[in-house]
Order: structure tokens, then sequence, then C-alpha cells
């Protein structure tokens, strides 16, 4: 049972892998030749189709082709395999860089959104010394004792005309802070939206951490591992094909003896049954 159903099992499982690497392949050439996708599509197709149908005949009638023409297929068939090969990266590399350039495009918007966030905390900071300058002029009841920032001179005064000065300067600085605050704050939850809704940052967080892992830039990680995807992609979907057409000839081979034998034990028990 297992050897009936095992051809079909790969024959099925190489149908499906070369129909998505010519999806992707002939998806991929159409949109590097945009200005004549449909022609290049009918053109992509039918010359995937040819390679399978290739690979399928030099396994099967490899010793009884003529060398010549053995020598073509067999270059056909390769240089098909990394047309196709080619296809698939593009398809993928223009997939990354899509989500990579919307990726860019939500950084540099968060970027400005902590550039603005960071002006609000250097005013912050100073609103904040302001406050420590006029809390420590107002901490005696009797008198007003403050640095002056033009001479840098130690100012003691009993004016009440001074201290109510201060004194409105200081709630217009609380003011300014609770302000300042609420815009960083506002600022805060901006940022985090961004991050939280950015779909390309979900995507492209493992590359982003495997490249930090090894210490390269994002795009080299993504080029080794189109490249990965592109060596084994196409190649296995021939190497399928083959495979198939080999378990189909093993599978009929067998099928052919047995149908023998059955026919011969069959003659076999008539004669018996004749002579007794």
């Amino acid at each position: 049972m297992k050897n009936r159903l095992l051809p079909y099992i790969i024959a099925l499982s190489a149908l499906f892998v070369s129909s998505c690497a010519v999806f992707y392949s002939v998806y991929g050439l159409s949109q590097l030749f945009a200005g004549a996708s449909k022609a290049v599509i009918v053109m992509a197709s039918s010359l995937e189709i040819a390679k399978l149908v290739v690979a399928s005949l030099l396994y099967q009638y490899w010793g009884e082709l003529n060398r010549l023409l053995r020598l073509y297929l067999t270059v056909a068939c390769i240089t098909l395999m990394f047309i196709t090969s080619g296809g698939i990266y593009g398809f993928l590399s223009g997939a990354y860089q899509s989500t990579a350039t919307k990726s860019e495009l939500m950084d540099k918007h968060t970027l400005m959104l902590q550039t603005k966030q960071n002006r609000f905390n250097e005013q912050l900071k100073a609103e904040k010394e302001l406050l420590i300058y006029y809390t420590e002029a107002l901490s005696n009841p009797t008198m007003i004792q403050y640095v002056d920032r033009e001479t840098q001179q130690l100012i003691t005064t009993t004016s009440s005309r001074q201290r109510k000065l201060m004194t409105s300067q200081l709630n217009e600085v609380k003011s300014n802070i609770y302000m300042l605050n609420d815009s960083i704050s506002i600022y805060d939850m901006k940022i985090l939206e961004k991050e939280v809704s950015n779909e390309e940052v979900r995507e492209l967080g493992p590359l982003k951490y495997v490249a930090k892992s090894l210490g390269m830039e994002m795009d080299k990680v993504v080029n080794y591992f189109l490249l990965l995807i592109v060596c084994v992609f196409d190649p296995l979907a021939v190497c399928l094909v083959i495979a198939a057409n080999f378990a189909f000839s093993r599978n009929t081979t067998k099928g052919e003896v047995y149908r023998y034998f059955s026919d011969w034990t069959s003659i076999f028990t008539k004669r018996y049954y004749i002579k007794k």
C-alpha cells in the first residue's frame, strides 16, 4: 500500500512546489519587465512547463536521445532553472523592499516625534531649574535671597513687591512644567501607537534581531537568506519531478511482474485441476 501511494505523494509534492516556483518566478519576471507584463507571463509560463517536461524526458529517455540533443536539453533545463531562480529572487526581494521602505518611513516619522519630544524635555529641564531657583529664593518668609543671573551677585531684600513678582514667576514656572509634562506624555502615546500599529516592524523584527546578533546589516542578512531559498526552491521542484518519474516507473515494473506471476500461477492451477 505504501509503495503504491508513494509515487502519487511525490507527484503531488512536485506539482505543488513547481506551481509555487512558477507563480513566484512568473510574477517576479513580469514585475521586472512591467512594460510587457502579459507577454512575459505567457512566455515565462510556457518555459516553466517546458522545463518540467524536459526534466521528465531526460530521465526517461536519457540513453535513447542523441548526444547533441541530450546536451542541449540538459543545458536548457539548467538555464531555465537559473531563470526561474532569478524570478523567485526578484519576487521575494521586491516584497522585502516594499516592507523595508514602509518600515523606514515609519522610523523617520517616529524619529520626528522623538525630536519634538526632546525639545520639550530640554524646556522642561530649564523650567525645573527655574523652579528650584525661585523656591530657594522664597524659602525664607521674612526676606528674599537670590543670586542675580546677570551679575552673579547674592542679593538679599525684604521688598514685598519683589516677593510678589517672584511668586508670580514661580507660579508661571509651575504652570509651564505642567503643560510641558502633558505635551511629553502626548508624544509618548503617539510614539507608542506608532510602534504598536507598525506591522512592518513586527514583520521585520526577527530579521533585525538576527542582523543585530550577527553584527551585520539587515539587507545583507536578507540577501543571504533569499539566496538560500533560491538555491533550494526550483532545483527541489525539478528533482521531485524526476523522483516522481522514478517512483512511477519502478511501481509500474513491479505491477507488471506481479500480473505476470498471477497469470502463470493461474495457468498452472488450471492444468493441475485438469490433470486431476
